[in-house]
């Protein structure tokens, strides 16, 4: 993964802070649910496969996308803040690297394997 990703990530997770705060959401409910996505990884106790499923299921952008449309339409703002909730774990986790997951493990991502940087000018 670039580092111009990470950064990108970065500035959507500060997008959704922000979008939270003009929600009026609480912040004590932003605490509370932020990790609440990596509880699909409960997924990976039936295997690599299963548990890439679940992951992505819940960390792909479509989830926060169609949470906040369904919540838009039902004129639920408190499940609005919950999908910008969901948006922000999204972008802090590609900010650091964690991307969707392969098959092959955990530590393969869309976005390369966790916890290596790549620079672009370093790319041949």
């Amino acid at each position: 993964m670039t580092l111009f990703l990470r950064l990108e990530h970065a500035a959507l997770a500060f997008a959704a802070l922000v979008a939270f705060h003009i929600s009026g959401g609480s912040w004590w409910l932003f605490a509370a649910l932020i990790l609440v996505p990596d509880l699909s990884m409960a997924g990976y106790l039936g295997g690599p496969r299963v548990g890439a499923w679940c992951y992505n299921a819940v960390h792909t952008w479509l989830s926060p996308a169609a949470l906040w449309l369904i919540a838009l339409a039902a004129g639920a703002p408190l499940l609005a803040q919950i999908a910008i909730i969901l948006a922000a774990h999204i972008a802090i986790d590609r900010a650091l690297g964690y991307g969707l997951k392969r098959e092959s493990g955990f530590q393969d991502t869309h976005l390369g394997r966790i916890g290596r940087v790549k620079d672009d000018r370093s790319a041949s």
